[in-house]
């Protein structure tokens, strides 16, 4: 490598070609020159919305060989234009933590271990328990014969963290089963 010298000086050359601010190429160094993202690599990028609050942060999230590398804001977003807070910054690491739970688990009433459950069944197990409910607490009308047609079996809570068209379906879908108390968490 070789020795810096005063006329290869950093400082020299902005002032040489009248970069004031410094954000020109004269100001990279030789290893800077070198350095390539680690997002160079990756096979493909894909969009997403961080998952953490109700903002909607875009991300990119870089794939190489089917696993996350990184993650980063996606400056085409109106929303974030580009930025992330801490915690949308770390999302790789909630991605890739190795304490990360990749498999439904169940603990049956009055069981004292967890079980392990196929995504299919635990899914059977929920639409099952909300019909079952429906079904139960099902009022048609009231004692004055005013109609109803409501449950009182369920409520929802939508997360905070899904964006307006994902809250807005489910919103839906719990009307459409009859549910009275519908909330958010942005509201609690």
């Amino acid at each position: 490598m070789a020795t810096p010298t005063f006329l290869n000086w950093p400082v020299l050359r902005q002032f040489e070609d009248l970069d004031l601010f410094g954000r020109d190429k004269n100001t990279k160094s030789k290893k800077t020159e070198r350095i390539t993202p680690r997002t160079h690599e990756a096979d493909g990028v894909y969009k997403s919305v961080c998952p953490y609050c109700a903002v909607g942060c875009a991300q990119n999230v870089y794939v190489k060989d089917d696993k996350v590398i990184q993650i980063e804001g996606d400056p085409d977003s109106p929303i974030s234009r580009g930025r992330l807070c801490p915690k949308g910054s770390a999302s790789e690491q909630l991605v890739n933590s190795p304490g990360r739970q990749t498999k439904v688990l169940h603990r049956a009433p009055h069981a004292t271990e967890w079980t392990t459950l196929e995504l299919d069944d635990a899914i059977d197990m929920v639409a099952d328990r909300v019909l079952e409910s429906r079904a139960r607490r099902w009022e048609d009308t009231d004692k004055d014969g005013n109609k109803l047609n409501r449950t009182m079996g369920f409520a929802g809570l939508g997360g905070a963290v899904l964006d307006n068209e994902e809250n807005y379906l489910i919103k839906k879908l719990y009307t459409a089963l009859g549910a009275v108390q519908i909330e958010n968490v942005a509201r609690i």
